[in-house]
Order: structure tokens, then C-alpha cells, then sequence
């Protein structure tokens, strides 16, 4: 539609809305008091129709005008509302001279509308309609194709006319909603407290990631967004809160592509007294849970695969794994040089990576996570790229630590928690110097505070990071982090500002 276009149906509606004035009708009224929603007055219909019973009760419904027939002595309205659409009858004969007022009535408005149910000739649950109440009239029109918004911009910058306009969005935002429910009731039932860390933090540490910049006036310090709540959260295991978690958002600072946003949600937990092996079995449980509580299956489809989340999920050793793709052996390969030359040999661009655990992470991504499709463990990554996950027992070289993958994407991040202080304390500072060399790579960063907690003690701890967002994408079916993020970042607009 153009602009000149919606400009004209706007100056029509604007004359509506005065005509409704003019007949003595509030166009936005403060409230109304429905009896049932859409699924509700068709339940109830058909409870009496099971029992043979004539259904003589008065209903209010209320909704969005989505579709109109009819013209003359009686009309058929569909209204929509949060848990479907109903039709709606309106006749001349019973509403007299309140008929009259459909003229000003569009698509998309909002009425309630009061009545008996009854089945059309056609098998279609109908409310009757005695009274009705206009509730919001609509300024702009609906996209012309409201019934099938299909502009993807449109779509993630105006997210409103995609969830009036597309039940998939409205059946996306709802699972999602149930995702983070059935998490929290899992978690709460394990015995996990629930809590809050702060988003405003003085050093963005806990995670490899660029964080962004902002100032306290009153303060007059620079903070940053948090890139995660990791290390809060140990600092209340440290406090005595053996088995915490939280919920919320983290910010990155980094580009948005399929599988990334720059502000994202995430489950961190931690228990104390267990390992990276006691995270795996919990792991496989909340999410078999979530896919049956959203799919009524631990089997799911994504595109087109067939994804089975049932425990137990295969464990895979990284360094194995990473010989039998690339046959490459990362402890062959101590230095950047001598890696990068092995890379290069196996087809693998480096000119971007300049650290070793880059070029380790850049082989994963390039030669290991396209073969993981159904659910899967890698573990046991080299100490150098787990800063935080504490040493394996039976090599000092790798951290026990374990990643979650599904079609080759990772939804989780995990380790056996490194609470000895000055092996940590040299771990940070080696991040801190590798920072400096590798300005452009993204390292963990010293946190002082947190290392004078750990300095009193916390006791053997396992810790896990799941992207919930992610995790949507795959019980949702959705490719794209987009669509189950409600207002996902996007380039500027030229309306913006």
C-alpha cells in the first residue's frame, strides 16, 4: 500500500471515530468484561451439545474485526482474539437502530460483542449477537495482505501486524513462553533457587565476548552490560546457595546472523557437590521435558530432520573427534604457527584467527559441528579455551567441559567449575595478557571481586549456560533466532530516529 494510499483510509477512519463521537459512542472505552474467549464459548457450546441441551446462556466475547459478509439486514463477523477466532452474527431485526453503526466499523477494530451461541447451517459455532460494544476503533488499516504478512523486514520491525496477521508467530510466542515455564518448574523442582545478578556490571567477565559500553552520571563510572551471570551466580554458591539459577538477558556485542542477536536469553545454573557428568544427565532431562511439554514427543521434527532429545545423548570426545574430520591433533600442535600450518592443510581459512584457542574454536565450527545433527555431548576441550572449567584429573591439559549440539548448532555450555583460587587467578591473568596481544579476538576478562570470593571458598561445583532462545528455535521449528524473538535487533530504519 502507499503511502498516499494509507493516508487516505487513515482520513477515512479519523471521520469514522468522529462519527461514532457524534453519535454519543466512546470509540476507546476503558474496559469490558468478557465472559469467554473464543476456545472457551465454543467449549462450553459443545459440553451442552454432548449432553443434548438446548444452550440458552449469554456469552461476551471480545476481539479484533479480522473478516466481514454480508451486507443488508445481517452480517458475519470474525473476531480474533488470544486463543483463536469465533464468528459473530449481527441482524438488523435484533439490534435495530444500533445496526446502523457497522457502517463505521473497519477491519481491525475492536468490539465485544454479547449474545447465544448457535451452529450455522454450515456445522460453524455463531454468537448470536444482542448487543455489541465498540472498543478501540483502528486509525491505520492492516497490511493489504493481512491474511499472509509476508515481508520479512515487516514482519521482525513491526512484530504486531506478524502476530495479528500469522498464527505460526502467535504459536511461536506462546511455546516459547511455555520453554521458560517448563525450565523454571524444572529447575524449582530439582531444588534450584531462583534468582536475580545484576545487568549493570563494572567488568564484563564470564564469557569470550566484546561487551558494550555505558556510563553511570551519578556514579561517574563506565559500566558495561553483563555478557553473562556466571560469575554472581558463584559467588552465591560461595555464599552458601548450594544449587542456584537465573533466567535473563545477556548482551554481545558481536554481528546478528541466523543463530545470533545481540541481546539473547539464557539459563545459567549451579550446583555444588557435582560435575560436568551430574550437568550432562540434567541437561537431558529439562530438555526432553521442554520437547514434550511443547511436541508431546521427545521426538521433533526441524526442517527436515527428525531430532530424538530422549536421554541419554552420545558423549564425544573433542580431540577424537576432531582427528577422525580434519585429522588434525591439537596436541600435536601446541603453537599458533604449527596449527595454523595444519589447518591450512586440511582446507580451513585461518587469515582471521590469530590466538590458538581461535583457531581451535574456528576447527570446531568448520570440521566438527556441521556432523553433529541429533542431540549430542562434545567434551573434554583444551584448558586454554576454558578459562573458568576446572582441569581433568587424567590430563591437565583438557578442562571438563562439554558443549550441547543439535544440526550443528551449540545450545549449551558447560563445565566442572574451577574453584581453586590461584590456578584461577593465573588463568584470568593469562586472559588478560592474551587480550592485550589479540585485541581484535574476544577473551575472558579479570575480575577481582569474584576472586576474592572464590578466595573464601566454594565447594566442587557444576555449572551450565543453555541459550534459551536457540533452544526455542529447535522445539518451534523456526531457522531463524528471528522468529523466536519476539523484537529482534535489526539494521537501522529510515524512519528510526
Amino acid at each position: 500500500m502507499s503511502q498516499q494510499n494509507e493516508q487516505e483510509f487513515i482520513k477515512v477512519r479519523v471521520e469514522k471515530t468522529a462519527s461514532l463521537r457524534q453519535k454519543g459512542i466512546d470509540p476507546y472505552p476503558t474496559s469490558y468484561k468478557r465472559t469467554h474467549t473464543s476456545r472457551q464459548a465454543e467449549e462450553v457450546f459443545e459440553v451442552a451439545e454432548k449432553k443434548n441441551e438446548e444452550f440458552t446462556e449469554t456469552i461476551k466475547v471480545a476481539g479484533r474485526i479480522m473478516g466481514r459478509r454480508g451486507m443488508g439486514k445481517a452480517s458475519f463477523i470474525d473476531l480474533s482474539d488470544t486463543d483463536g477466532r469465533i464468528q459473530v452474527m449481527m441482524r438488523s431485526n435484533v439490534l435495530d437502530e444500533d445496526y446502523e453503526i457497522l457502517d463505521d466499523l473497519d477491519i481491525g477494530d475492536w468490539i465485544g460483542a454479547e449474545g447465544t451461541l448457535f451452529r450455522t447451517r454450515t456445522g460453524q459455532i455463531t454468537l448470536q449477537v444482542a448487543t455489541f460494544s465498540i472498543l478501540c476503533k483502528s486509525l491505520r488499516p492492516l497490511p493489504e495482505k493481512w491474511h499472509g504478512l509476508t515481508d520479512v523486514e515487516t514482519r521482525f520491525r513491526q512484530r504486531y501486524l506478524d502476530l495479528i496477521s500469522n498464527e505460526d508467530a502467535i504459536k511461536t510466542a506462546k511455546d516459547r513462553s511455555l520453554l521458560v515455564s517448563t525450565i523454571r518448574q524444572f529447575m524449582t523442582k530439582k531444588g534450584f533457587i531462583e534468582v536475580e545478578t545484576p545487568m549493570l556490571v563494572p567488568i564484563a567477565a564470564g564469557g569470550m565476548a566484546h561487551p558494550f559500553t555505558t556510563h553511570h552520571n551519578a556514579l561517574n563510572r563506565d559500566l558495561y552490560l553483563r555478557i553473562a551471570t556466571e560469575l554472581h551466580l558463584k559467588r552465591l554458591v560461595v555464599g552458601g546457595i548450594e544449587k542456584v539459577f537465573e533466567i535473563g538477558r545477556v548482551f554481545r556485542n558481536e554481528g546478528v546472523d541466523l543463530q545470533h542477536n545481540p541481546e539473547f536469553t539464557t539459563l545459567e545454573s549451579y550446583e555444588a557437590f557435582s560435575d560436568y557428568n551430574d550437568v550432562m544427565s540434567m541437561v537431558e532431562q529439562l530438555v526432553s521435558t521442554a520437547a514434550i511439554t511443547l511436541n508431546g514427543s521427545e521426538t521433533v521434527r526441524y526442517g527436515e530432520e527428525e531430532l530424538d532429545f530422549s536421554p541419554p545423548w552420545p558423549r564425544i570426545d573433542l580431540r577424537e573427534k576432531i582427528i577422525q574430520v580434519s585429522g588434525i591433533d591439537f596436541f600435536e600442535h601446541p603453537e599458533v604457527d604449527s596449527l595454523k600450518t595444519a589447518m591450512r592443510a586440511a582446507d580451513i581459512d585461518v587469515s582471521q584467527q590469530v590466538s590458538w584457542s581461535g583457531l581451535l574454536d574456528k576447527l570446531i565450527s568448520d570440521k566438527v559441528e556441521p556432523t553433529l545433527v541429533q542431540p549430542c555431548f562434545l567434551v573434554n576441550y583444551p584448558v586454554a579455551m576454558s578459562p573458568l572449567a576446572k582441569k581433568s584429573p587424567a590430563d591437565d591439559r583438557i578442562a571438563e567441559r562439554f558443549e550441547g549440539f543439535v544440526c550443528g548448532m551449540e545450545i549449551c555450555n558447560a563445565f566442572t567449575e574451577l574453584n581453586d583460587p590461584i590456578d584461577q587467578r593465573a588463568r584470568f591473568e593469562e586472559q588478560e595478557m592474551l587480550r592485550q596481544e589479540f585485541q581484535n579476538e574476544e577473551m575472558d576478562r579479570l575480575d577481582e571481586d569474584f576472586l576474592v570470593a572464590i578466595e573464601h571458598g566454594m565447594p566442587p561445583t557444576g555449572g551450565l549456560g543453555i541459550g534459551i532462545d536457540r533452544l526455542a528455535m529447535l522445539l518451534t521449528d523456526n531457522s531463524s533466532i528471528r522468529e523466536v524473538i519476539l523484537f529482534p535487533q535489526l539494521r537501522s530504519d529510515r524512519t528510526e530516529g
